[in-house]
Order: structure tokens, then sequence, then C-alpha cells
């Protein structure tokens, strides 16, 4: 649709501009968390009207801040539809962080409808701070000073976005939708997402994908870590008037897939990111009375605990990077086809072996051993989970 900017003075004027508010929800939950102001058009003729068709235009000719200031007026007056903890969240032109008098006119806004702004996210894009990056500091400094959280928008991959990273008080990542919509076709998008969720951990920041629209993103990005997500799949941007209902929607069950691995795996670590569920696995894995390892897809050793390197005859640290063939060679030829099959998919039990007495005297054993494949999130085998048991004599 082609609209004038007299068109849309004209829509402010009539108040045809309206917020509406898309669910965001924690993953692992499905709860809702809070909700995105998206301003849409309220046209007589056409019905909704999404914002790339008039943004542009009250951008470019100075109506931005007035129109935020409609936008954010209304949704501040649908706020004692929001209980407490659920959040708002409003993305901030990059015209306005042109001007150091946006915070208090957010401050003044959300005190004339007693909106408190500890549950206000303000969201900038990264195209924003090209080229304003300490004016976009100033402000963003005093809209966490008044206890705003702040988000980076559409967060990519490249060294400007690192930078920014760094420079800004950033509480939230928000995964750029591209990525999370093609994930599932694109292992590359897949990885990408994966170093933004542990990116984000490792500064301590909240991760929320964009453009999530399928149960198969869903389960992915929640297999990654990623804690909460916005799409689609669970809401479309609606008027405040349908609030009470998307309140008492009932949580989207947790994936088949997680469903399954909760059952079968009792671990505190539905609730963990990557790196909490690492070292919870970790002291697992140290503490069994088995010998364990993870052979990669050329069956190098990644990683091992301390009893299956006593079984192999050296330290954990001489085998990490090094082949199975080159740790234990007098049992490779035994060993081999089962790991090849593993690689196929192939899962297999509790196959006997004697190995043949080593060095220094050692006498023979005879070991069991079982060989699980290992998936990625799509399914993919990428490796090979080695049990071992010393059954000697047993």
């Amino acid at each position: 649709m082609l609209v004038s900017v007299i068109d849309v003075l004209r829509a402010m004027e009539n108040d045809a501009v309206v917020p509406c508010f898309q669910p965001i929800v924690e993953l692992r939950t499905g709860r809702l968390a809070g909700f995105e102001i998206l301003a849409r058009w309220q046209h007589p003729e056409h019905g909704l009207i999404l914002p790339e068709n008039f943004i542009s235009l009250a951008e470019e000719n100075g109506l931005i801040g007035e129109l935020s200031y409609q936008i954010l007026s209304k949704a501040f007056l649908a706020s004692p539809l929001l209980p407490e903890p659920l959040f708002l969240a409003v993305n901030v032109s990059p015209i306005q962080l042109h001007y150091l008098s946006l915070p208090r006119q957010m401050r003044d806004t959300a005190e004339d409808y007693g909106f408190p702004l500890k549950q206000l996210t303000v969201e900038i894009t990264e195209s924003a701070l090209v080229n304003n990056l300490e004016r976009a500091r100033k402000i963003a400094l005093e809209l966490k000073e008044m206890g705003c959280q702040l988000a980076l928008d559409d967060f990519r991959t490249g060294y400007s976005s690192l930078r920014h990273l760094q420079a800004l008080p950033f509480d939230k990542l928000k995964i750029d939708r591209t990525f999370v919509q093609s994930m599932a076709s694109k292992n590359e998008s897949r990885k990408i997402v994966a170093a933004v969720v542990g990116l984000g951990y490792s500064l301590d920041m909240t991760t929320v994908a964009e453009g999530v629209e399928t149960e198969e993103q869903a389960d992915s990005l929640l297999w990654l870590g990623c804690e909460f997500g916005q799409g689609w799949l669970f809401g479309r941007p609606l008027p405040a008037d349908s609030i009470p209902d998307m309140i008492v929607t009932a949580p989207r069950t947790l994936p088949a897939r997680f469903s399954a691995l909760a059952g079968s795996i009792a671990v505190a670590g539905m609730d963990a990111l990557p790196t909490q569920r690492l070292a919870q696995m970790q002291a697992i894995y140290d503490g069994a009375p088995v010998g364990l390892c993870f052979l990669d897809k050329n069956l190098r050793y990644i990683s091992l605990n301390q009893r299956l390197a006593d079984m192999n005859g050296a330290p954990v640290a001489a085998h990490v990077g090094r082949t199975v063939n080159e740790m234990i060679p007098e049992l490779f030829p035994t060993v081999e086809p089962y790991l090849r099959r593993a690689l196929n998919g192939e899962v297999i039990p509790k196959v006997e072996a004697l190995r043949p007495a080593g060095k220094q005297g050692q006498p023979e054993r005879t070991m069991l051993a079982s060989y699980q494949p290992v998936l990625d999130e799509a399914g993919d085998v990428i490796g090979i989970s080695l049990a071992v048991l010393d059954v000697t004599g047993l």
C-alpha cells in the first residue's frame, strides 16, 4: 500500500495508530514473560497496516517522536491489564537516539500513566548505533539509571556487533530472526545461534529469539539454551483488549524431545544453560564407575574421564585430540567395526572384547563396551559416546 506523509499525519490526528502486543515466552516453561509493543495503523478501509508502510515516512518528516509518544501512551494506558512480573518491550527509532531528551520523555510518559519503568525494556537496533555510539551510550546509561532494561535488537555476529555489545550496558540480546528461521536448513545459522546464546550467557545477558514460527525452531532454541522466544508460534501481535485472553492462555507444552529427555535423565539441567549443564555432566562423568569418553567423527578423543584413561594406561591430557588407533593400537582392529556402525547411527550395547596384555606386565582383561551415536539438535551424528566396563573375573 502506498501512503504519503499527509496520510500518516492524518492517521496520527485521528488517533488511528495503535499499539499491538506480541507475546514473549519463556522457552523452557512456555509461560508468558511479557509483550513487545508493535505499532499498527488502524485504517478504516485496509485494516491494520504494518509499520514498514509508515514508520520511515514518520522518521523522514520529523513525526517519529510524536508517533512514538502516542504508541507508548496507549500501551501504558493498558498497563493495568499487565500484572507483575510481565514486562513491556518497546523499540526506539534510530532517529530518537539522536535526542538526549528521550529518557526524560519516556520517564514522564510512564509517570503520567503510572507504569513502573522496571517493567520496561527498551530495544535498540544495531543500526541506531552506527556513527552515534557516544550519544547512544549517554541515553542508554540514563535509561538504565531510571530502572529500564536494555536489549540489543537484531544482534548479528560481526565486529561492529561485538563493539556495540561491549560499549553499552545491555541486559538482553535479541537473536536476529533471519538466523532463527534458517536454523533447520542451514547448519551455519544453527551454529551462529548457539554462539550468540553462549555469548549472552557468558556476559550475563538474557537471550531472546525473534521470528519463532515452528515447533522445530523452538525445540532447537531450547536445546541450545536460549531463554525466551517471540514469534507467531506463541502468538501474533494483538490489540490491548486481547491482553487478558493472552495472559490466561495455557502455557505451551515442553517439546516432545525434552519431555523424553526429562523422563530419562534426572538432572536440573532443564533449568540450566549450556555451561551449567556442562559442569553438571562433568561431575557425573568424573564420578562414574565406568570408563567414559566422547569421540568425534574422526575417532579422536574429545573428552574422557579418569577411569578410562587409567584403563588405557595414559593420562587424560595425552588422549585429547588423538585417535583411538593411536591410544590403543592393540585393540583398535577389534573395536573399529563397532565405532563405524555407531557413526552410521546404530546403538550397540554391551559388546564383550578381550584386551591383550599390555606393557609392564599388565594382564589380559575382559572389557564390556557400549557404543552410542551422539546427535546434534538437527539429528545429525556428530560423534560417539563410549562406555567401557572392566568385567574381568565377573
